[in-house]
Order: C-alpha cells, then sequence, then structure tokens
C-alpha cells in the first residue's frame, strides 16, 4: 500500500486570546489603590511552512484537525497573560493551499516559505490598559477574541524540470532511474509507479530534477485510471517528455496513437499547451521495437519533435537525451523573469471611510438594521455582556465610531432591531437613540465607582468639572434630536 498523499483537508484552528482582568490594587492603609488588571495574551497562529525534508501530505491525511494554543488571561498586579504558541506545520515544497470553494490562498514554493493558516485571536485589555482621565476606575475588561476556524484544502504539485508522461508500462520508471539516482518500483505489469517519482540528473554543468508520473490512459483527464489525480504533478514542469514503448505487446497500439491519445488528455485537463515536448522511443533493445522506433520516427519529427531512441536497459541514447533535456530546462530558466524583491504596498484608506456599513433588512415584515465592520464586530466580541460597565463602554465606542449617526441616516426609529454581525453570529438589540441632556451625562460609563467614593470630596468636585468641560468642548454646536 503507498504511503503518498498529495491531496488532504485540514481543518485549523488557531489559539483562543486570554480575556483581561479586571482588578483594583489594595495593601495596607490603601484598599482601593487603582486599577491594576493586566492584559490577556494572543492565541497562537497556525501557520505553514515549506520544508525539503518533507515529501508528502500523509501526515495531515492520518491528522487533519490541528490547534495552536491558547493566551493565558492576564492577572491583577499589572501582570498580561502569556501568549499562545504559534502551531508551525511543515509541509512539502510545491503545496498549494485552497479554501472550500477552491480558490488559492497560498503557492508555497521554497524552503522556509510560510502561510499563516488560521490567526490567533488577540488577548483582551485589562482594567489598567483601559483607565483614561475620563474612566478612571473601569470594573470591567475586555475578553479575547477567539482564533480562527479554516478547513482549507491542501494540494502537493511536485517541483520538477521534466516530467516524463506516457502509458502505464512504457518505461518511464526504467528511464528515471538510468537517468538519475532514484529508485523507484519496477515491473512489468501496468500501474507498478502509484506515486510520482523525483530524481536528480547532472548534464555537465546543469543539474535539473526529473518527475516520474504516474501512467495516463485515454479519459484519464475525467478521471480513469490514476492520470487524473497526478496530472497536477506535470503542472509545474517546464519540460514534457513523452515516452513511447516501441515494444508493446497491446496489438491495438503504436507509438503515434500513443502520443495522440496523451496529448488529448493533456489538452482536456488544460494549461500546459505552453511547455516544450520531447519525444522518446523506448525499449531499442528489443529488435522489433528498434524497427517500429525507425518506422514512426519520421512522422514523428514531421510534427515538429525532437525524437531520441534509447535503451533504459541498454543504457543506449541516454547521454544525448540528458543534455537535450538540460538544453530546454536552461532555456526555461532564462525565459522566467527575475523574482522582484519584496516590496512593502502601502494602502491608505479612503478619506470617506468610516471603517463600518449599515443596511436595511426586511425581517418579518420588520425592519432590521445590521452593522458590518472589522472594529464594530471586533468590538462586541470583546464585551462580557454580563457587566452593565462593559455594556455602556461598548455603546460609547460604537458611538465615538459614528454608528448610531448611521443608523439615523438610514431612517432607524426607537425600538427599531439593529444586529452588529453576520447572519450566523449577529448580536441583536433593540435601539434606542441617545438623548444629550448635559455635559454631566458624558463619560460616566464603564467606570468603578468604588474608586469615585474613595478619592477625597474636594477632588471629586475638580475632576468632575474637568470632565464637564472636556465634554461641552468635545460637543460644542451639537444639537439634541
Amino acid at each position: 500500500m503507498t504511503t503518498f498523499v498529495d491531496r488532504v483537508e485540514l481543518h485549523a484552528a488557531a489559539g483562543n486570546g486570554g480575556h483581561g482582568c479586571a482588578s483594583v490594587h489594595r495593601e495596607k492603609f490603601k484598599p482601593l489603590g487603582g486599577p491594576d488588571g493586566g492584559n490577556g495574551g494572543r492565541g497562537g497562529d497556525v501557520i505553514l511552512t515549506v520544508d525539503q525534508s518533507v515529501t508528502t501530505l500523509l501526515d495531515y491525511h492520518h491528522s487533519p484537525h490541528r490547534k495552536a494554543t491558547n493566551g493565558k488571561p492576564g492577572e491583577g498586579g499589572n501582570r498580561s497573560g502569556k501568549e499562545g504558541q504559534d502551531l508551525v506545520l511543515p509541509v512539502p515544497d510545491g503545496t498549494v493551499v485552497l479554501d472550500g470553494a477552491g480558490n488559492v490562498l497560498a503557492d508555497l514554493v521554497g524552503h522556509g516559505t510560510s502561510f499563516v493558516a488560521a490567526q490567533g485571536g488577540r488577548g483582551g485589555l485589562g482594567n489598567a490598559a483601559l483607565a483614561s482621565a475620563r474612566r478612571k476606575a473601569p470594573g470591567f475588561a475586555l475578553l479575547g477574541e477567539p482564533g480562527d476556524l479554516q478547513d482549507i484544502v491542501l494540494e502537493l504539485k511536485t517541483v520538477a524540470d521534466v516530467a516524463l508522461v506516457g502509458y502505464p508500462s512504457a518505461g518511464k520508471s526504467s528511464l528515471i532511474s538510468v537517468l538519475s539516482a532514484a529508485k523507484p518500483k519496477i515491473a512489468d505489469y501496468p500501474f507498478t509507479t502509484l506515486v510520482p517519482n523525483l530524481g536528480v540528473v547532472t548534464a555537465g554543468s546543469t543539474v535539473y530534477t526529473i518527475a516520474d508520473v504516474p501512467g495516463l490512459i485515454p479519459g484519464a483527464s475525467q478521471g480513469r485510471g490514476l492520470g487524473l489525480e497526478f496530472l497536477r504533478h506535470v503542472e509545474r514542469c517546464s519540460v514534457l517528455v513523452h515516452v513511447l514503448d516501441t515494444a508493446t505487446l497491446e496489438s491495438d497500439r503504436d507509438p503515434v496513437s500513443d502520443l495522440d491519445i496523451i496529448e488529448a488528455e493533456l489538452r482536456e485537463y488544460g494549461g500546459l499547451g505552453d511547455r516544450p515536448r520531447i519525444v522518446v522511443l523506448n525499449k531499442i533493445d528489443v529488435p522489433d521495437g528498434r524497427d517500429l522506433a525507425e518506422m514512426v520516427r519520421p512522422d514523428l519529427e514531421s510534427r515538429g519533435y525532437r525524437v531520441f531512441e534509447v535503451s533504459a536497459v541498454a543504457h543506449t541514447g541516454l547521454r544525448e537525451l540528458s543534455f537535450a533535456l538540460a538544453d530546454l530546462v536552461g532555456r526555461a530558466r532564462a525565459a522566467k523573469p527575475e523574482e522582484e524583491a519584496t516590496r512593502i504596498v502601502i494602502r491608505p484608506k479612503a478619506v470617506d471611510d468610516a471603517g463600518f456599513t449599515v443596511t436595511r433588512e426586511e425581517i418579518g415584515g420588520e425592519p432590521l438594521f445590521r452593522v458590518r465592520g472589522e472594529k464594530p464586530e471586533r468590538w462586541v466580541r470583546q464585551t462580557d455582556f454580563n457587566n452593565d460597565e462593559a455594556v455602556g463602554y461598548l455603546a460609547d465606542r460604537l458611538n465615538r465610531l459614528g454608528v448610531e449617526e448611521e443608523l439615523m441616516k438610514a431612517g432607524a426609529r426607537s425600538g427599531d432591531g439593529v444586529a452588529i454581525g453576520a447572519e450566523d453570529n449577529a448580536v441583536v438589540f433593540d435601539w434606542e437613540p441617545s438623548v444629550m441632556a448635559g455635559a454631566e451625562m458624558l463619560g460616566r460609563r464603564g467606570e468603578d465607582h468604588r474608586l469615585e467614593e474613595a478619592r477625597p470630596a474636594a477632588q471629586r468636585r475638580r475632576d468632575r468639572q474637568a470632565e464637564k468641560d472636556e465634554a461641552a468642548q468635545e460637543f460644542e454646536g451639537f444639537e439634541p434630536f
């Protein structure tokens, strides 16, 4: 049974962020010394990294569920929680990452190339980090965000310069075994090769890799035989070599018809029309094979193919073939555009980008206003709705972002439903517009009143007056509605 796996579905779960801590500093003669809750730690990422020592996706076939560690919650005394450890998953060179719909997310080529498959959640802020001049003693902390849950597909496409294609038992495995140091399985029955074999060939100063792709048959591009399963391994190759059997025992086959059938399957698969081709007439050590090779060679050359007569058993014609392949590989490498240095692309936000959208929907004949945006949805995930101060802090943040103003522009009225987030994971509430009755009502939400009582009366009066002046200046010219 083969142990080669080149396509798997991976369920990647990043670590959750740790919750922030709501704590008040206490010591002798100073029972309420101020907020000192630390921040939660970030959750670990799930990262795919190319490792040259890995050649198959077998590990993920047996264990498709992978999870990074969670961040630790914050603690009192301004102690932040420990960050979760990233989970680094080694993958073979040439691995393509796709989402569930088949869209390519990343093409991992080259040792060390990485891709973050699932992002760890942010840690929640502790009440020490939430304190401000207006909110001196928050009695709450933010929750850590959950890590990403991603279902992705890993697909391996062999990274090789030359691909040997042809019917089963055409001699591809024998050819790669004599051109390189590879030792594939060789036998006199069809479909001996069940996995792509790779070999390294040295021809003069050129070193290139050659892949032996499992045998193709008519209908391979539609799934017959093993062709469709392994045709993806041909995509990265720069040169295609048709290995044709000149000593086949099947009466209905000959090298020319075999070539036509394989070319039809490659066209049906698509994307390989620009690859240079070479035709190898194999098994000329058999008397009938040499005669047949001499008969069909003029026909193949008239089609524009370079033809080589070889024998993997007798080692005939191999040197000429290896140098011809080296020449084509060298040309293909020279024709590739030089890789540009890594550039940092800065995409500033548009001046009119509010960072969120408000859309009106109809649910059962009743209006529902849906708010979507990175910030509002993240803030909702971080809010502990069992804490009134935390809910008030969320309301303040949404108001400062302009959500309330946009709801009014969209026609929302008191009592209408408002949903923040996607349909399957939204927080829904009845909207009540804020009523500004004076500066003294601003900035008082999300504060621990225990510390307010502990301050001297004169200090409390000065702080309240400063808050009134700050709020009045901020909302100067505001007209109540």
